[in-house]
C-alpha cells in the first residue's frame, strides 16, 4: 500500500537484505491480457515455473490491483477471471514448498480494490503513509545532500512547512527551488551589465522552496476519498490495524 511514493523503493529496501534476483513485471496485466485468448493460462505457469528455476527472486508487480483486484465485476472478462485463478492457484501453491525461495512484491495505491483471496496469500500488508515533518526532513537532506546550500539552512523549519507532501512532491519542490538561482543568472546575462563578471551560482536559500511553494503543490490530499479508503482498509487488513471487533467470538 503506497500514497504516491516510488514503487521501486520498496524493492530496493528488500534486494540488499536478499541479495536475490530481482524481476520487474511492472507491465504484467495488460501483457498477460494482450495476448490470445488461452494464452493467459499458459503465461502464468511460464512465469512462475521460470521464477522457480532463477530463485531466488523476487517477482515485483505494479499496480497489482490491476491484475489481481476483486472478481465478479460486470466489465471482468473470462479470460481475465481464469488469468487470475491461475496465478492464484500458482502463488497459493508456492506456500505449501519450502523449497521454493520466491518472495512475491506487490504494490498498490487501492488496497481496498485487491480480491479477498489475494488479501488471505498476503502475509504482511503493510501501509506506506505520507511521511511526517521528521521524515520530510530526512528526505530533504538527502536530496539536497549535494546542492550548494546557506550556512544553517533550516530544514526542520522548511519540513514543517511542507505538510502532506509525497517523495515524489519533496523532489518536484527541490528541483524547482534549484531553478530559481539559474534563472537569476540567466537574467542577469539578458541584461548585459558591463561590469557583471558573476558566473557561478548563488546557495539555495530557504526563501527559494517558500517562493515555489506556491507553484509546487501536494499531489495527494489528506482528506481524500481515496486515502481515507486506504486508511480504513489498513485498520481491517493491515500490519498495526486496530481490530477492535472479533469475528469469531474469542477476542479478549
Amino acid at each position: 500500500m503506497k500514497p504516491n511514493i516510488e514503487a521501486h523503493l520498496l524493492c530496493e529496501f528488500s534486494f540488499p537484505e536478499m541479495h536475490p534476483l530481482f524481476h520487474n513485471f511492472n507491465s504484467l496485466p495488460s501483457f498477460f491480457c494482450q495476448q490470445w485468448f488461452g494464452d493467459t493460462k499458459k503465461l502464468t505457469k511460464a512465469l512462475f515455473s521460470f521464477a522457480s528455476r532463477l530463485a531466488p527472486v523476487i517477482i515485483f508487480v505494479d499496480e497489482v490491483d490491476n491484475l489481481l483486484g476483486a472478481r465478479g465485476g460486470a466489465m471482468e472478462h473470462e479470460a481475465t477471471r481464469r488469468m487470475r485463478n491461475e496465478f492464484m492457484a500458482a502463488w497459493d501453491g508456492l506456500r505449501s514448498k519450502d523449497s521454493q525461495r520466491i518472495l512475491i512484491l506487490g504494490a498498490t495505491n487501492r488496497s481496498f480494490d485487491l480480491d479477498d483471496t489475494i488479501i488471505r496469500c498476503l502475509p504482511r500488508r503493510i501501509y506506506v503513509d505520507l511521511p511526517d515533518a521528521q521524515n520530510r526532513m530526512k528526505i530533504l537532506k538527502i536530496l539536497l545532500a549535494k546542492e550548494n546550500l546557506e550556512s544553517e539552512f533550516g530544514f526542520d523549519e522548511l519540513a514543517n512547512a511542507i505538510e502532506g507532501y509525497s517523495r515524489s512532491d519533496l523532489k518536484n519542490l527541490c528541483v524547482a527551488a534549484a531553478y530559481r538561482p539559474v534563472h537569476e543568472l540567466l537574467e542577469e546575462e539578458k541584461k548585459g551589465s558591463a561590469g557583471s563578471r558573476k558566473t557561478s551560482l548563488r546557495s539555495l536559500k530557504l526563501d527559494d522552496f517558500v517562493q515555489v511553494k506556491a507553484k509546487v503543490s501536494p499531489s495527494v490530499a489528506f482528506d481524500a476519498t481515496s486515502m481515507n479508503k486506504q486508511r480504513q482498509w489498513n485498520e481491517q487488513y493491515g500490519e498495526g490495524g486496530s481490530r477492535s471487533k472479533s469475528l469469531f467470538g474469542f477476542g479478549t
